[in-house]
C-alpha cells in the first residue's frame, strides 16, 4: 500500500502535469487566435496576404499560371563563389570560401507577362542558394535601391490607386494624385525610375536587396546589412526615346544570347549601416559614404525558358535565410514572404503556364 505521503506525491505530480497540459493548450490557442488575427479571420477589414494578391490582379489582370507579380521572366543557373570576406559578418555557410550552386530569374516589373520590354520598368534579378547543410537562401533585387512605399498598407493603396477603372481602362488621375500628395516618398521613387537610367541589358544592372537584414554570429556584434549585386558589364543606359521601337522581348532574348556566348558575373557588396541608419523602411537610401565589403562573385552560366528551367515554382520568400542572416524591422518583408506564398497556391491551382516568351497572348487568351 501506498503511504499517505506517497499517495501526496502522486496527486501533486498529476495536478503538475495538468497544469503544464493546461498552459500549453493555452499557448497553442493564444497563437491559433493570433493567427487568425492575423491572416483576417477574426477581422475581415484587416489587411492580409490574400488582399494584396487580389489588388495586384486588379491592377494587372488575371493571368493564369503566372506570378502575380514579376510575370515575365527567365530562369539561369549558375554559382555563387565566396571570398570569405563575409564569414567576418556573419556565419552562414554561403560566407565561407567555396562556391554554392544557384538557381535565378531574371524579370522586368509588373504583373503582364506578356508586357513588352519597350516600357519603363524595374529590372530584376532573383537567386536561390543551395547551400551545404541543406539550407536554402533566397533574395529577391531591384536595379533601384528603394521601394515605393514603405508598409504593406500603403503598398494596397498604391496598387488600388492606380488600377484601371472600368469606364476609361485607365487609374483615375485624381485618385492617384491624391494617393501620391499623401507619399512624397512614392513620387520620389516614380520620377527616379522615369527619369534616372535604364540598363540596356540584364547584364549591365545592378540590383539591390531593397529591403535591410541583420547579419549575425560573425565577428563582433551583429550588423544591419543591404547588399547589392554589381556587374562587371559597364552599365549602358538605354536611349528611352527609342523604347517604343523595340522588339516585345529584346531584353531576355539579348541576355539569352549574351549567355550563350559566355557566363556573366556580378560582385556581391554587402554595405554596413551606421548608427541611425533606416532599417525599416525601404523608402529610404542610406548615404553613399557607408562601409561596403565584397565577399564574393556570382557567376550566371545558362538561362532557359520557365517550363525548361528550374526557377517556375520557386518562391524567392525574402524570408528563407540561412543561419546567421536574420530579417530587419522592415515590415514589407513578413508582408512579401506571405503574399509570395499566396499567388504561388494560385497559380499552383491554375496549372503551369509556359513561359510568356516561349508563346503569345492569343494562346493565354485561349487557356483561360
Amino acid at each position: 500500500m501506498r503511504s499517505d505521503g506517497g499517495l501526496q506525491g502522486l496527486l501533486r505530480a498529476k495536478a503538475g502535469e495538468i497544469a503544464r497540459a493546461a498552459l500549453i493548450f493555452a499557448i497553442v490557442a493564444t497563437l491559433a487566435a493570433t493567427f487568425a488575427f492575423v491572416a483576417g479571420v477574426l477581422d475581415p477589414s484587416r489587411l492580409t496576404p490574400a488582399k494584396l494578391v487580389d489588388a495586384l490582379e486588379g491592377h494587372d489582370g488575371l493571368h493564369p499560371g503566372f506570378r502575380r507579380a514579376h510575370a515575365k521572366g527567365v530562369c539561369f543557373t549558375g554559382r555563387f563563389e565566396a571570398s570569405g570576406a563575409g564569414a567576418q559578418l556573419s556565419r552562414a555557410s554561403v560566407f565561407a570560401r567555396g562556391e554554392v550552386p544557384v538557381v535565378g530569374r531574371f524579370s522586368t516589373g509588373g504583373g503582364m507577362p506578356y508586357a513588352p520590354d519597350g516600357r519603363v520598368a524595374l529590372r530584376s534579378m532573383a537567386l536561390s542558394f543551395s547551400l551545404p547543410n541543406g539550407e536554402r537562401w533566397r533574395t529577391a533585387m531591384n536595379h533601384i535601391p528603394v521601394f515605393p512605399v514603405a508598409t504593406p498598407a500603403a503598398f494596397l493603396d498604391f496598387q488600388r490607386a492606380t488600377s484601371p477603372v472600368a469606364a476609361t481602362g485607365k487609374p483615375d488621375a485624381a485618385r492617384v494624385e491624391g494617393f501620391l500628395a499623401a507619399h512624397p516618398e512614392t513620387r520620389a521613387f516614380m520620377a527616379r525610375l522615369r527619369d534616372g537610367d535604364l540598363p540596356s541589358s540584364f547584364a549591365n544592372g545592378t540590383y539591390h536587396s531593397v529591403n535591410a537584414f541583420r547579419f549575425t554570429g560573425g565577428v563582433g556584434p551583429a550588423r544591419d546589412v543591404r547588399w547589392s549585386m554589381v556587374p562587371e558589364a559597364p552599365l549602358e543606359a538605354l536611349d528611352k526615346g527609342t523604347l517604343a521601337s523595340r522588339p516585345p522581348s529584346f531584353l531576355f532574348e539579348e541576355v539569352v544570347a549574351r549567355l550563350a556566348r559566355g557566363p556573366l558575373r556580378w560582385r556581391m557588396r554587402v554595405t554596413l549601416a551606421a548608427p541611425g541608419d533606416p532599417t525599416g523602411d525601404a523608402t529610404r537610401e542610406w548615404p553613399s559614404d557607408r562601409e561596403q565589403i565584397e565577399v564574393g562573385t556570382l557567376v550566371v552560366e545558362r538561362a532557359a525558358t520557365e517550363e525548361a528551367g528550374p526557377c517556375r515554382d520557386i518562391t524567392f520568400d525574402p524570408l528563407i535565410l540561412p543561419a546567421g542572416i536574420e530579417p530587419s524591422d522592415d515590415p514589407l518583408l513578413s508582408a512579401r514572404s506571405s503574399a509570395y506564398a499566396v499567388s504561388l497556391t494560385r497559380r499552383a491551382g491554375e496549372g503551369p503556364a509556359p513561359s510568356a516568351l516561349s508563346r503569345g497572348p492569343a494562346e493565354e487568351g485561349a487557356r483561360r
